[in-house]
């Protein structure tokens, strides 16, 4: 996998514990990808600033600010760049504020090399950095989305979302007034089965119901015992 100048792929890590960024440095180095590592909040937003990477890979618990604060500054300045928690912190709590803040994916310590490759591998698909700006625009009743620009629009009011929220409405856009599975959504948007987990997709449902429909006729409509469905409004 490689940019579309055929450039490596730039990975921020930013984690304190040395021993697993050298490891997981080594891992991804080997799928040909560049590798900048930060072992605190400083250092990660000052590399961050100086060369916005593909991907950042980011722990929580870190000594000063966490990672919820280097993610907040991320987002001010690359609001689009994918985010990958890797932190031990592991209760479903942990998740929602990790996903909630601003994150695309969320993996716990310990974790397999394996599936974290297969994780940013999924997260970096959904980039228009590192997939050709496809000549696509969507329109279901007031709602626009043009994926060459990565913009979203309804009744002409700018919508901000993250990689996974924009790809999540665009499986929707593509699919009006179709009812949609939690699996299926799962397997196109995520590309993996996310462990089973189906309610990340309930999670990021409930994310793009606030941004799209709050203070506007519903568009996004659960379909009882399927899961969901996108259609103008009547």
């Amino acid at each position: 996998m490689y940019r579309p100048d055929g450039s490596a792929i730039r990975v921020l890590l930013v984690d304190d514990e040395r021993a697993l960024t050298n490891l997981v440095r080594m891992a991804l180095q080997y799928e040909g990808w560049h590798i900048d590592v930060a072992h605190d909040a400083t250092e990660a937003i000052e590399k961050y600033r100086a060369d916005i990477p593909d991907v950042v890979v980011l722990d929580i618990m870190m000594p000063g600010t966490d990672g919820f604060g280097v993610l907040t500054q991320v987002r001010a300045t690359g609001p689009y760049t994918p985010i990958l928690f890797l932190t031990a912190r592991d209760s479903v709590a942990d998740r929602v504020t990790g996903l909630t803040a601003g994150g695309d994916d969320y993996l716990t310590k310990p974790f397999s090399l394996e599936e974290l490759v297969a994780r940013l591998r999924g997260l970096l698909r959904r980039t228009a950095y590192l997939t050709p700006a496809e000549e696509e625009s969507l329109c279901v009743g007031d709602l626009r989305l043009d994926a060459a620009s990565h913009e979203v629009t309804r009744g002409g009011e700018p919508i901000m979302l993250t990689s996974t929220e924009f790809e999540l409405l665009r499986f929707l856009m593509r699919n009006p007034r179709k009812a949609l599975s939690r699996s299926e959504i799962l397997q196109r948007v995520w590309e993996y089965d996310f462990g089973g987990r189906s309610s990340i997709v309930d999670l990021y449902v409930s994310y793009l119901r606030k941004k799209v429909d709050t203070g506007r006729a519903p568009m996004i409509h659960t379909v009882r015992g399927v899961g969901y469905v996108l259609r103008p409004p009547e």
